[in-house]
Order: structure tokens, then sequence, then C-alpha cells
């Protein structure tokens, strides 16, 4: 199944993917309360408690929904209130390779703010402090249920689905200290979506190809195959260290191709009007239009 967060006439609507089109939830859909986002399902049904057996009777009543016509709704971030976004970086061979990095043995991580969160089609401003912004297709992990302390065998149990997500990264700022913080954290800087695909649709994580092109040129081109630290092993590595709950994301990291591992005198970094597009096999196409940041009045 493929959710999606979108808003009609400026209130927020859980949908559905219905063969070709998309349909929308209704708010007071089986008279269980609000339910206006991923986020408000995953709070009163968590996989392996509820979870399955809602979204069985929600693929059943879909076909009964109203259909959202293109033009007449706007996305939302796949996941809007994650306590936690979690990244992995160098986490595909030939990317570390590109960055003149080493391989670590454990996966590296670091976080982003909710902030940073943006739809699909959202334009993303290209903030002032930045003169070297680079993108980073990644296929992104959404969190089914409370995980904590699991073995990589169980992890995937825990997954609600997949979703695609592009890690904007001003390189400027990530490598002024030795903390990525700042440079992954501004605002509009964690696209992801439209589409969350549940984890029994997408199959096997590890054979997705991903892709990422710039005004229609390929620039990243790869399969998940190719990760050094698989999604099971990921999951199962941040529950040893924090508690992941429902709704929370975790980026995977990015393959080769990005603008900061190319010699320096073939980087050119994203400029206002750049299309950023990255599509995932099974998960559909995240696109993204870069601007000129607008000063404050």
């Amino acid at each position: 199944m493929k959710l999606a967060n979108i808003v009609v006439n400026g209130e927020p609507a859980l949908a559905v993917q219905r063969g070709a089109d998309l349909v929308r939830v209704p708010r007071d859909y089986e008279g269980a309360g609000r339910v206006a986002s991923l986020e408000d399902v995953l709070h009163s049904h968590p996989v392996g408690s509820g979870w399955e057996a809602f979204s069985t009777r929600l693929a059943q009543d879909a076909r009964g929904f109203s259909v959202a016509s293109p033009g007449t709704f706007a996305w939302r971030p796949m996941v809007e209130r994650p306590q936690k976004i979690i990244c992995v970086g160098l986490n595909y061979g030939a990317h570390v390779a590109e960055t003149k990095s080493h391989i670590s043995e454990q996966p590296v991580l670091f976080s982003k703010f909710a902030n940073a969160l943006a739809a699909a089609e959202q334009d993303i401003p290209i903030p002032t402090t930045t003169e070297r912004l680079d993108y980073e297709a990644e296929l992104v992990i959404v969190m089914g249920r409370r995980c904590h302390q699991v073995s990589v065998s169980d992890a995937p149990s825990y997954v609600l689905g997949y979703t695609t997500g592009n890690d904007v990264s001003a390189r400027d700022l990530q490598h002024r200290s030795g903390q990525w913080l700042i440079g992954k954290s501004l605002d509009g800087f964690g696209p992801v979506g439209p589409f969350c695909t549940t984890a029994d649709e997408v199959g096997d994580p590890q054979r997705l190809r991903i892709a990422l092109t710039r005004n229609g040129e390929t620039c990243q081109e790869a399969n998940t195959s190719d990760m050094i630290f698989s999604c099971a092993e990921i999951v199962a590595y941040c529950s040893t260290l924090f508690t992941l709950l429902p709704g929370d994301i975790i980026f995977t990291g990015t393959p080769n191709g990005v603008i900061g591992g190319m010699p320096p005198e073939e980087q050119r970094w994203l400029a206002p009007g750049d299309q950023v597009a990255v599509t995932i096999e099974k998960l559909g196409t995240l696109a993204n239009r870069f601007v000129a940041s607008v000063s404050p009045a």
C-alpha cells in the first residue's frame, strides 16, 4: 500500500494510492477520531498492534473514497512530527571512495531537526549562508512501532515502510567543524515523500534501484544492494542506542555522484531554478525545485 499526507482546501488529510488514483481518507474514518496523517494512524494502530487489520480494512474501503484530482491538493511531508530524524553517513562504498573517507565498523549516525522536513514539489530556498549546496538521494525507513534492543533478524518487523528522501547538504557548513548538524538541518533540507510504501509491498529493501536527476540529467544511479549496512542492520544498531518510536525516520545514506565528490573544477553547486528528482524503485519520485532565499521584510 502507498500512503501519502496531503492538504486539500487547507485541510490536512491522509491519502491512499488506488490504482492510478489518489483517494482521500475521511477524517472520521471508522469513527476513530481525527485521521489526517500517517502519524495519526500509527499512534492508534502501531505495527504489530492493530496496523495489519487496519491496513487491510483501509485497502478495501479505499475503493469507495473520493479521488483527490491533480491540482486540487498539495503534498505534505510523509512524516511531519517524528520524534527523531536519524541519518546514516558514508553507507555506500563508492560514495566512501569519492569522498576519500574510510568505511566505519559501525553506521555513522547524525541527525536533522524537524524544520528540515519538506514535501514533494515544495520549493526549497537556498540559504544565503551557503555557497556549496549539494544533493543526496536516499532510501528512508519509516518506523512502525516502539523498537528497543532488537536483533538484526527481528528489525524488519518494526518497520512500517519506506519513503524517498533527499539529504540536502550545505558542504561548507557541514565541514566547518567535526559535527555535520549545521550543514544538514537548515529549513527544507530533508524533503521526504510523496509516498510511504508499506514494507509488505516493498519486499527486500536491499534490492531497489535508486537514482537522482538534476534538471533531467542523471547524477546518481545505484542499487540499495550496494549499502555497507543494510536497513535491518541500521535499525538494530540504532535500537541499541536509543528507543525508536512509530513515525521516526532514518535516512540510510547516499550513493556516489554527489557534487562534493567531484573534482573541484567539475563542481557545480545547486543554484536557484535547479530541479532535483529522486526516484526509488517501488517507492516513487520525490521532486523539488531550489529557489533563491527571500530575506524577511
